[in-house]
């Protein structure tokens, strides 16, 4: 199974987006970019409007908002290749994901912990992609992998089979091989890396765990 390596940006200041930007851009190829206006997450990020990414980088944009849709009419202007908006959030998330579609975006759903798969299975054919979430929202490092979570693979692979799946939350290289192994195609790590002596060792020991498991890491 194929899986990408994605490390996330979660920055309250323009300063702190830059230095994280900085020190992934150099080997990621992938990056994860959280957004958040303080409505679902408790503390506002750096804004969505002025982030820039290069243009070969695959960014994939979390909009941690109850009221996503000025964000998503921005993500028209600049173009990332996924824009991930949440179930829990107030806005017709069919019609913001056929909007996204239209303007040439892949559209993603994150869940909550304790979001049902259930709850959302209607809409789930919908999307590209969904994202499990087990992490401490608005915020980067300390949280825990609930591993219990990965249930929630199966029952979003049998809505849609064509779906990718991403995680967030308390990946490491003790547990990057079971969540994988469990259909988790996309891995979005923080802490691991960002905190790391040397972010680029720790990026680099997660891709060989993946290829020494006989995944494939990119």
């Amino acid at each position: 199974m194929n899986a990408w390596i994605c490390p996330t940006i979660t920055a309250v200041t323009r300063k702190e987006y830059e230095r994280q930007f900085n020190i992934i851009n150099k080997f990621a190829v992938r990056i994860h970019f959280d957004v958040s206006d303080g409505s679902l997450a408790p503390r506002r990020l750096f804004s969505f409007s002025q982030m820039r990414w290069h243009k070969d980088t695959l960014a994939d944009v979390h909009i941690m908002s109850r009221y996503p849709h000025a964000d998503i009419v921005l993500a028209y202007h600049l173009r990332p290749h996924l824009v991930i908006i949440h179930a829990e959030a107030e806005v017709d998330l069919i019609r913001a994901a056929n909007s996204l579609h239209s303007a040439g975006i892949k559209a993603g759903l994150a869940l909550l912990s304790d979001t049902q798969v259930e709850q959302v299975s209607a809409i789930i054919p919908h999307f590209d992609h969904a994202l499990i979430f087990s992490g401490n929202l608005g915020y980067q490092g300390g949280s825990v992998a609930d591993l219990n979570l990965l249930n929630k693979v199966h029952k979003l692979k049998s809505l849609n089979p064509n779906i990718e799946i991403g995680w967030d939350g308390g990946i490491n290289n003790d547990n990057i091989e079971l969540i994988v192994a469990s259909g988790i195609s996309v891995a979005n790590v923080g802490g691991y890396i960002q905190s790391a002596s040397s972010p680029k060792r720790a990026y680099a020991k997660l891709v060989s765990t993946l290829k020494k498991s006989k995944h494939h890491a990119e």
